[in-house]
């Protein structure tokens, strides 16, 4: 069902010069950016080799990713895994006793369907599935 890491999603407290970083020390390309009033959120996507990082910037205190910065402060904030049908990756998920944030799938920044796993059923880890 899995078929590879997508992305990592790393919450960053300056967008512009976490991209600029990025850039320099690791040759990433930009490739996208979004941004979502209803999630409070900013994100960059860059690559870097054959690998996708999101850069994730709270546009507000009591987003998602604000809350985490308050918590956690920068840092990994979620692994993506691309599943070729997220609704019967979300099923096999609850089946194996996963407790999902998202209990039906949503349009993500990327423009395709996503699904948050709870970080206590997976070591910690905040964890999405990104349909391909």
């Amino acid at each position: 069902m899995l078929t590879r890491i997508h992305h990592v999603g790393i919450a960053v407290a300056d967008l512009e010069e976490s991209i600029r970083l990025y850039r320099a020390a690791l040759g990433a390309e930009l490739i996208h950016r979004a941004s979502s009033e209803k999630e409070g959120l900013e994100a960059a996507f860059l690559r870097a080799g054959d690998g996708e990082l999101e850069l994730l910037a709270a546009l507000r205190e009591d987003s998602p990713v604000g809350k985490f910065m308050v918590k956690r402060g920068p840092g990994l904030h979620h692994v993506a895994y691309a599943v070729t049908d997220i609704t019967k990756a979300l099923a096999e998920a609850r089946a194996a006793g996963l407790e999902l944030i998202d209990a039906e799938p949503r349009m993500g920044m990327h423009g395709s369907l996503i699904a948050f796993v709870h970080p206590k059923s997976l070591g910690g880890v905040l964890t999405e599935y990104v349909e391909e």
